[in-house]
C-alpha cells in the first residue's frame, strides 16, 4: 500500500481524534525507533510468506481485503472497542448489526437473528448448537464433501454424525439422503453451498423438498459460496439453490472471504429470531448500561473485534450487496476467470478434468497412464509452478469425479492427488494466459515418461 494510499486513513484518524477533544490533554505513547525497527523486522519475516495478494497465487481460498476494509480495521483499533457488550463498542455494536441486517437481506430475510464471529467453524458451531438445542441428541447430516469441521463440531456437541453421499459433481446425492432420512432419527441436514475441495453446490431445493416430508432442521454452509447469491451468471441448478437459501432454518457465511475483509470475520443466522431465548443468561457486570441488545446475549464468544465490524460495515456501505453492484461485477469475473481456465484445460489432452466449475474453483489433473501415476504427476506439476511463480494447490478427491475412461486413465486407486486453482480475485480474468503459459511449462517440466518406467 503506497503512501497516497494511507492519506486517508490520516485524515480519518484527525477527524476521530478531535472527536474526543473536550477530554484533558492526553498523549500516548507512540512508536519508537525501536518500535520502528521490530515493525522492518516484521516486513522482512512475512517475505518469507507466499504472494497471496498477487494473482498468480491461484491456490488456497485467500483472496486480499478491500483497501478500505483494511483502512476501517486499522481505524477502528485506535479505540480497539470489543463488540461484546455495548459498554465496550457502542458505535461498532450498531455498524454490526447495520452490516448483518444486510447480508440477512442478500439471502432473503428481513428479520433474523445474527451476529459476526472469527469464521466459518465458529459460525458453524453456532448454529449446530442451536439446532442440538432444538433437536437434542437427534444426528447431523452432511455431505462426504462438506467441511471437515462439520463433524469435528458434532463430536464437541456430543451429536451423532454421519455423511452422506456425493454425486459425481460433487454435490449431496438427494436420494441418498432421502434414503437415510427414512431411517429415522435425523435432527438436521447441512446443505453446502461451494464446497472447500471443488464449490459444488448441494441441491438446496431438493432438500427442502424432503425437509417438508421429513421435518428436519435446514443449515446452509454458505461459507464460501454465499455471496455468489449476487451473481446472475451461473448454471441454472446453483442459481435456483441460491435463491433457495431464504427457506433454510439457519446459514453460514464468510465475508472473510468474497467479502472482502481481514482474517476474521464469519456471520451466523438463524431466520427465526425466537432461538436467542436459547442464549440465555445471567451476567452480573456485562450488561448494565442499556437495554438494547448486546450482541454478547446473543453470541457464544464473548470478546471480539468492533475492528471487524467497522471494516465490513464500509465496505458494504461503498460496495453494496446488490446484483448489478460492483462486488456482484468482481464475482462474475472470477468465475468467468475459473470458466476460461477450464475451458482450456479440457482443450488440452495433456490434462484430465472433473466437473465444469459451479463457482470459481477448477479442479484439474495432468494425464498419466493410471490414478497412481495422476497422483505422483500432481504433485511433481504443483512443485514445479511454485518454483515458477504460480502457486496452485493440491486436493484428494474421488477419481469418480474424472471421466477416467476417456481419458484412458487406469483406475488402480479409488482417490486421486489432483491439481486445484481457486480464481476468487477478478483480477484473475485479466491474468489467465500468464498463468496458462507457466502451467505450460510446469507440466513440460514433469513428463509422463518419469512417472511410469
Amino acid at each position: 500500500m503506497r503512501e497516497r494510499d494511507l492519506a486517508p486513513l490520516q485524515r480519518a484518524l484527525e477527524r476521530l481524534e478531535g472527536s474526543f477533544a473536550a477530554l484533558p490533554p492526553f498523549a500516548p505513547a507512540g512508536v519508537t525507533d525501536a518500535g520502528a525497527r521490530v515493525l522492518l523486522e516484521v516486513a522482512d519475516r512475512l517475505a518469507g510468506d507466499l504472494p497471496y495478494h498477487h494473482p498468480l497465487y491461484a491456490g488456497q481460498m485467500l483472496k486480499p481485503p478491500h483497501p478500505v476494509a483494511r483502512l476501517a480495521y486499522a481505524l477502528a483499533t485506535w479505540v480497539n472497542p470489543n463488540n461484546h457488550a455495548l459498554d465496550g463498542g457502542r458505535a461498532t455494536s450498531a455498524m454490526e448489526k447495520e452490516a448483518v441486517a444486510e447480508l440477512a437481506r442478500l439471502f432473503g430475510w428481513r428479520t433474523h437473528l445474527g451476529h459476526l464471529c472469527g469464521g466459518g467453524t465458529m459460525a458453524n458451531l453456532e448454529a449446530l448448537w442451536v439446532a442440538g438445542r432444538l433437536r437434542p441428541n437427534a444426528t447431523i447430516l452432511a455431505s462426504e464433501q462438506a467441511h471437515y469441521t462439520h463433524r469435528r463440531i458434532s463430536g464437541v456437541l456430543g451429536l451423532p454424525f454421519e455423511s452422506i453421499a456425493t454425486d459425481r459433481t460433487g454435490r449431496m446425492d438427494a436420494s441418498a439422503l432421502e434414503r437415510r432420512l427414512e431411517g429415522g432419527g435425523v435432527g438436521t441436514v447441512v446443505a453446502t453451498l461451494g464446497t472447500t475441495a471443488t464449490g459444488a453446490v448441494d441441491p438446496l431445493p431438493e432438500l427442502l423438498a424432503l425437509r417438508e416430508r421429513f421435518d428436519f432442521r435446514l443449515h446452509a454452509d454458505a461459507a464460501y459460496g454465499g455471496y455468489f447469491r449476487l451473481v446472475r451468471d451461473l448454471e441454472s441448478a446453483t442459481r435456483a439453490a441460491f435463491h433457495a437459501l431464504a427457506e433454510v432454518d439457519s446459514l453460514v457465511v464468510d465475508p472473510h472471504k468474497h467479502g472482502l475483509q481481514p482474517y476474521g470475520c464469519g456471520c451466523v443466522l438463524f431466520r427465526d429470531p425466537g432461538v436467542g431465548r436459547l442464549y440465555k443468561h445471567d451476567s452480573p457486570y456485562t450488561y448494565f448500561t442499556s437495554t438494547d441488545l448486546h450482541l454478547g446475549e446473543i453470541s457464544l464468544e464473548c470478546s471480539r473485534p468492533g475492528a471487524s465490524a467497522a471494516a465490513l460495515w464500509a465496505t458494504q456501505r461503498l460496495l453494496p450487496l446488490v446484483e448489478d453492484g460492483e462486488l456482484a461485477r468482481a464475482l462474475g469475473a472470477s468465475r468467468a476467470a475459473a470458466l476460461a481456465l477450464d475451458a482450456r484445460l479440457r482443450a488440452d489432452r495433456r490434462f484430465v478434468t472433473a466437473g465444469a466449475p459451479q463457482l470459481d474453483i477448477v479442479v484439474f489433473a495432468p494425464r498419466a497412464p493410471s490414478v497412481t501415476a495422476v497422483s505422483a504427476r500432481s504433485r511433481r506439476v504443483f512443485a514445479e509452478a511454485a518454483r515458477l511463480g504460480l502457486h496452485l494447490a493440491l486436493a484428494t478427491l474421488p477419481a469418480s469425479f474424472f471421466d477416467l475412461e476417456a481419458a484412458d486413465v487406469a483406475r488402480d486407486a479409488e482417490v486421486v492427488d489432483c491439481l486445484r486453482s481457486v480464481l476468487m480475485k477478478p483480477e484473475h480474468l485479466d491474468w489467465i494466459d500468464a498463468i496458462w503459459t507457466l502451467l505450460d511449462r510446469a507440466v513440460e517440466a514433469a513428463p509422463v515418461a518419469e512417472e511410469v518406467r
